[in-house]
């Protein structure tokens, strides 16, 4: 064999089960399930099937895993798939009535899919967590972590947010999945080597030496993570924002001060290597994220999902939201897009898969004589692509699979399976920054979001001064509950999803509304604590507050506060 292709697909949602339904909240998560987490799992079957296996490296946030998992969820996502029955059944109505015969067809197509979704569902019991874990037992997949709520690491305030981030990540994942991540996905892809790092925003200017990422995953014996290819290159990645945040060149002329790069040298992105920010101490193996392969997917020129034929995701009818139109052209207007024809998919998804492999192929056979083993091509893409914004997505990928099957080239892996087989040596200081635009923290960072991190800023030193006083009281339930509860809100807090929507006005009100609203939540639980700490009792109408916060925002049920201690932090005593 020449050569291994591993999908890397990472899946992410806040938390919003119990924030809100629709245009922003529950209807998130239920519109993934059905439209890419659940074809995913149909078409791991499928493979199984047809003795062609889809093989992939799966990422779940730990939040999401809670949401999956919450006794509302298959409730509320059974409901949603019959309204969407319903919503096509009153379509093809309506259609029939003005002899709309393609949309008619069509119609029919979306009543078919959500009851073959809702069958589904129906058939695992509702529970799409150990169907995952079904395929992991299987072989088929292998499931990694992220952080707890995808805390945008680089820029969290202290190590011990980090360090918490990534503890309950593992802890929630073992509880899941009944073995320990071997991987993770850094929340963005993004990565900080150690040095002394002042905050970006905020009145606090005293520098603190901060651990690299790769030290904490070490530490907590996660095996390996992915980053984005310029990372590999150690180029200046920083994108043509830097000059128009103030708080970024701050915080990118720290690094540059202190970052001290090995000697430059080719390196290749089609095998793993070791990070290490420590003088080769703390190494902890990444792969990297192919350009060629990802650019053939991802591009909006001329990446896959923007065929012509697809199914347009934007332009929906209504009241029920079914899609009834092609992409036509990426630049076209709504009023001008096409209608969808189904029955011209299956050749074009079978032409795709097929280039693509070929080009998978060739970029073995390129890189095979120059590795001292066999390259890996590392494809990492958000799992909701797949079937939610490319509709055709996961038949695509089932399509690759059967491709490979018949290729003398190349096979489908896994991360901890290839790391097993070819252990990395190399070891490599890699440089600050993510995947995002500009290849530096521009859209979690900037002028329409400093507030949120100040916010971040100040709970964290708060929990850090509660997590160091409770480690002598860890027998007091009373105060173990409330700063669990805590420690919730400040996690919910730190999820980076409210940055991004912020930046790309994408859901911007609903966001800022949710950074306001656990700020408060945690201030309002602080008081309680601040109360019990001091020994006394807070009122009858704090408690039923605080119950009212809990069962909001009912995630991690076994979360320490202890988490937070500075005392997990002394790596070295720990080895």
């Amino acid at each position: 064999m020449a050569g291994y292709l591993q999908f890397v697909l990472h899946s992410h949602l806040p938390f919003v089960l119990s924030h809100g339904r629709w245009p922003h909240g529950a209807d998130w998560i239920f519109e993934a399930s059905a439209e890419t987490y659940i074809p995913l799992l149909q078409n791991l079957h499928k493979s199984k099937q047809l003795g062609t296996p889809l093989k992939f490296t799966i990422g779940i946030s730990p939040v999401l895993l809670e949401q999956l998992s919450h006794p509302s969820f298959s409730e509320q996502f059974s409901e949603y798939l019959r309204m969407k029955i319903s919503s096509a059944e009153n379509d093809r109505k309506y259609f029939d009535e003005i002899s709309d015969i393609q949309r008619l067809n069509l119609a029919n197509m979306w009543k078919k899919f959500y009851t073959d979704v809702l069958r589904f569902f129906e058939s695992i019991q509702g529970d799409i967590v150990s169907e995952f874990r079904r395929w992991q037992d299987m072989e088929f997949i292998e499931i990694i972590t992220c952080a707890a709520t995808h805390g945008y690491l680089p820029l969290l305030g202290t190590d011990n947010s980090i360090y918490a981030q990534i503890a309950v990540a593992k802890k929630v994942h073992k509880r899941h999945f009944g073995v320990d991540p071997k991987g993770i996905w850094l929340p963005e892809a993004a990565y900080r080597p150690g040095y002394e790092w002042i905050p970006p925003v905020g009145n606090d200017k005293t520098p603190r030496l901060r651990k690299g990422i790769e030290q904490f995953l070490y530490n907590l014996d996660i095996r390996f993570f992915v980053v984005d290819s310029h990372l590999l290159k150690g180029g200046k990645a920083i994108g043509v924002y830097i000059d128009r945040f103030e708080a970024l060149k701050k915080l990118w002329a720290q690094f540059e001060s202190q970052y001290v790069p090995r000697e430059e040298v080719p390196r290749s992105p089609y095998k793993p290597y070791l990070s290490s920010s420590t003088n080769g101490k703390y190494a902890t193996p990444f792969f990297v994220r192919d350009p060629k392969s990802g650019l053939q997917v991802w591009s909006g020129e001329w990446g896959y999902p923007g065929n012509p034929a697809y199914l347009d995701f934007h332009k929906k009818h209504f009241p029920g939201g079914h899609r009834y139109w092609q992409v036509t052209d990426a630049k076209a207007d709504l009023a001008d897009k096409n209608i969808y024809r189904p029955e011209w998919i299956p050749n074009i998804i079978a032409e795709q898969g097929y280039h693509f492999v070929q080009l998978c192929s060739e970029i073995i056979e390129e890189n095979a004589t120059n590795l001292n083993q066999p390259p890996i091509i590392t494809a990492p893409f958000d799992t909701e692509l797949f079937g939610h914004w490319w509709f055709e997505g996961p038949n695509w990928l089932l399509n690759v699979a059967q491709n490979i099957a018949k290729n003398e080239t190349l096979e489908m892996s896994c991360g901890w399976e290839f790391l097993k087989k070819f252990p990395p040596g190399e070891v490599v200081e890699l440089p600050e920054g993510s995947w995002g635009q500009g290849g530096f923290h521009y859209i979690w960072l900037n002028s329409w979001t400093e507030w949120t991190w100040e916010k971040i800023y100040e709970a964290e030193k708060i929990m850090v001064e509660f997590a160091n006083k409770f480690e002598d009281r860890r027998n007091d339930v009373g105060l173990h509950r409330v700063l669990s509860q805590l420690g919730r809100e400040l996690l919910l807090l730190e999820s980076s999803d409210w940055q991004f929507l912020i930046s790309t006005w994408s859901a911007r009100d609903y966001a800022e509304n949710r950074v306001s609203f656990h700020w408060e939540k945690f201030n309002e639980i602080k008081k309680i604590a601040d109360i019990l700490i001091s020994g006394g009792q807070p009122s009858s109408g704090m408690w039923r507050e605080f119950e009212l916060i809990e069962l909001q925002d009912d995630i991690f049920p076994e979360l320490d506060p202890a988490l937070w201690a500075d005392s997990n932090l002394n790596f070295e005593e720990k080895e």
